[in-house]
């Protein structure tokens, strides 16, 4: 069944016609699954940037740096921990963790960008 907003098909396959009828409905099941997790990750980021925005506002407002590598150190030290504890290859989460946090600096720099003042003195739109 396509799923109306977004055209996403979840019993898309092309394992469709050369599998058993049980396996591929156990397969459908999980994959079900593992739609409704990525779902949630992505809102859950969302979440996240959300806040790291405000994060970043906050440092542009008061001229701080948009890395703060002391922080960021220690949240990987801490991730590498909580994945090790949900049985999750910690290197993974260290490089899921390197990308958000440099995704989140590269935001942070373009809000400070757009909070310096451009040529008339005012503030960028």
């Amino acid at each position: 069944m396509t799923h109306p907003r977004s055209g996403f098909d979840p019993s898309a396959s092309s394992l469709a016609g050369g599998v058993a009828p049980e396996v591929m409905a156990e397969l459908l099941s999980v994959r079900s699954s593992i739609d409704n997790i990525d779902a949630t990750l992505v809102y859950l980021l969302a979440e996240r940037f959300k806040a790291t925005q405000r994060v970043g506002h906050l440092k542009a407002e008061h001229d701080l740096p948009a890395g703060d590598p002391q922080r960021e150190a220690a949240q990987i030290a801490r991730l590498r921990m909580l994945a090790e504890e949900a049985q999750l290859d910690p290197a993974f989460a260290e490089k899921f963790l390197n990308f958000i946090i440099s995704e989140v600096i590269r935001h942070h720099q373009a809000i400070s960008e757009n909070r310096r003042p451009d040529a008339t003195g005012g503030p960028r739109a």
